[in-house]
């Protein structure tokens, strides 16, 4: 019985949701811990990083590719499925929101450049 807790706590989405969360965070925290251990310390890991950061920068740029691509893909199937104007204004939102995030975090980056 839930007593006391709100039903949203129970949404089978977010339940979901929250577990790829943690499971991107905790595959995050082992890439590092392992390439940490690989070369020694911390501070020799941030510099390796550092180094090979125009293959990251390359890596990205595709998965952003990709993930354009599929979107693309979605968004057609989507606007063919429903064509009222309340769900393109829930795409347009999602790809604005999706635009900002990627903006933000390829400012982040150069920020963090030295």
């Amino acid at each position: 019985m839930r007593i006391g807790l709100p039903k949203w706590l129970f949404n089978r989405q977010l339940g979901r949701t929250l577990g790829w969360i943690a499971l991107i965070v905790f595959v995050a925290v082992a890439v590092n811990l392992v390439g940490i251990r690989l070369v020694g310390d911390a501070h020799t890991w941030s510099r390796w990083l550092d180094e090979h950061a125009g293959y990251f920068l390359v890596w990205r740029l595709c998965l952003y590719g990709a993930t354009a691509y599929g979107w693309i893909w979605m968004r057609r199937r989507l606007r063919e499925r429903d064509t009222s104007r309340e769900a393109h204004q829930r795409l347009l939102r999602a790809e604005v929101g999706a635009v900002a995030a990627i903006v933000l975090l390829e400012i982040s980056v150069l920020l963090r450049q030295p």
